[in-house]
């Protein structure tokens, strides 16, 4: 049985890639804190992943279209105020936002271990 078939976990699996995707941009904005010329960029808010256009329906039969979507989060440039040499990157803020991201790691893995479990409990092992 393939888990990542069961909508639960198809739905941890993006919300793990986003995080990871939104760690890689923050690690990269903190990186550049001292770049001149540098602006911040984020990812897309998960939720407007998921209201995409063009994520679709599901297929559950044979006669069903398969959709084609773009799973990858959509990273744009922050505004925010300028240092004298041009730099966007405001280290507090971009602390905060590893924080939250970090948060939404620990409880999509949380909640698919949870669910894991319950799945081994079911099949008695």
């Amino acid at each position: 049985m393939d888990i990542s078939q069961i909508p639960l976990f198809a739905l941890a699996d993006k919300r793990l890639a986003w995080v990871a995707s939104r760690q890689s941009v923050l690690a990269q904005n903190i990186a550049n804190a001292d770049t001149s010329g540098y602006r911040a960029k984020d990812v897309a808010p998960f939720a407007a992943l998921l209201t995409a256009p063009g994520l679709g329906l599901a297929a559950t039969t044979a006669g069903h279209f398969a959709g084609s979507a773009n799973t990858a989060p959509k990273i744009t440039v922050t505004r925010g105020e300028h240092a004298p040499d041009g730099n966007t990157v405001a280290l507090d803020k971009e602390l905060g936002k590893v924080a939250d991201t970090d948060m939404a790691h620990e409880v999509a893995v949380g909640l698919e271990k949870k669910y894991l479990g319950m799945f081994r409990t079911t099949l008695g092992r």
